[in-house]
């Protein structure tokens, strides 16, 4: 994600603020992350009602707030728990997170991305964002514990089919596309560059492809 990680993240729980605390808080976090797609294609419009706004609207709203939010926390350079050292001094992986989820949101609410109504308008948003939140806890996890980056892929790659392919009979999303985006959420969990967090590449990555695929779709 950052500089400061080694290559089996064996340093996250060290350099994260509250210690096993703030890292337990930091996986959960991700991992509830979930929630936003379902409850955004089942009751977006309902709760962007509550606001007078339309979804992808409130969609815009929110990662503009959290944009405020993060401009500030980087010029006084707070950490909160969960958060890392390093983040003091550099955009958070929650602020890319959220950034690549807004993204995705608004994209997959686009044609011809949009299919059906409820949830099953998001046959591509949900298998996008699914891949972030469970994926990458996962590797992370076997990268830390077992410091065998092989199994994290391995694993990664399995889960990742898992939640496409499960998509692909649970919404309808287009097998073909399952099988083609399922890898790539998990390479986007690989590269190790010092200014963007592998929540956004994890979501981006697929994203990308999936906008490249549009045309057949």
């Amino acid at each position: 994600m950052g500089e400061s990680e080694t290559s089996f993240d064996i340093d996250h729980v060290k350099h994260s603020v509250g210690g096993i605390g703030g890292h337990a808080f930091r996986r959960l976090t991700h991992v509830s992350m979930a929630a936003i797609p379902l409850a955004y294609y089942t009751r977006g419009d309902d709760i962007a009602g509550y606001f007078s706004v339309g979804p992808d609207e409130l969609v815009s709203y929110v990662f503009l707030m959290i944009l405020v939010i993060e401009a500030v926390r980087l010029r006084f350079g707070i950490v909160i728990v969960g958060q890392r050292e390093y983040e003091s001094k550099q955009i958070s992986a929650l602020a890319w997170g959220a950034f690549a989820v807004c993204l995705t949101l608004l994209i997959t609410d686009m044609e011809p991305f949009s299919s059906g109504t409820g949830i099953k308008s998001g046959i591509y948003g949900i298998p996008l964002i699914f891949g972030l939140t469970f994926v990458d806890p996962l590797m992370g996890e076997i990268k830390r514990q077992k410091q065998d980056m092989r199994l994290a892929i391995i694993t990664g790659l399995a889960v990742s089919f898992v939640i496409w392919v499960g998509c692909s009979f649970w919404l309808g999303t287009p097998l073909w596309v399952c099988i083609l985006l399922a890898p790539l959420t998990v390479l986007g969990e690989l590269p190790r560059v010092k200014y963007i967090d592998d929540n956004a590449t994890m979501i981006l990555f697929p994203l990308a492809a999936l906008l490249l695929l549009s045309p057949f779709l």
